[in-house]
């Protein structure tokens, strides 16, 4: 039941509830098909990024996906004890590290795609094709979206 008539908020008219119960119930599902790889979703999302960006300094990394410095690094960290990335010295700045990709980490790139592919379609299994573009669309118009381009 509504309670606009006294002014108090009602969470179901909240925008934010349910943009965090959505990003909940995605990450849950990722999450879980990511497991038998031993990866997590933003491990996931820096190998992404690495498979079109190769060679990034870990500060590009985290800007480019939106990380703080101790996140990316702690990510780094993991993967390549993982043997997915390597930290290499910037050649013309030997305080930047580059982070490419390993041969496994390049090699990972058609099956875990897939699983995302798997995840984004269960998360919009009751949408329409239209109502996904229409949500993509206002989604990223909420967020004032950089990844337009």
């Amino acid at each position: 039941m509504s309670n606009k008539k006294s002014g108090g908020f009602d969470i179901k008219d909240s925008l934010g509830f349910f943009i965090a119960k959505c990003h909940q119930k995605a990450f849950h599902i990722f999450r879980e098909k990511l497991l038998p790889y031993n990866l997590t979703p933003p491990q996931f999302s820096v190998l992404a990024f690495l498979w079109k960006n190769d060679g990034q300094s870990q500060i590009q990394l985290g800007t480019a996906l939106e990380m703080d410095r101790t996140t990316t690094s702690g990510i780094i960290d993991r993967m390549e004890n993982q043997g997915l990335v390597i930290r290499r010295p910037n050649p013309e700045d030997r305080r930047v590290f580059m982070i490419y990709l390993t041969e496994a980490g390049r090699e990972m790139e058609h099956t875990v795609s897939r699983l995302s592919h798997e995840a984004n379609a269960e998360v919009a299994a009751n949408l329409s094709a239209k109502e996904k573009e229409t949500l993509l669309a206002l989604l990223k118009k909420l967020r004032g979206d950089k990844y337009e381009e």
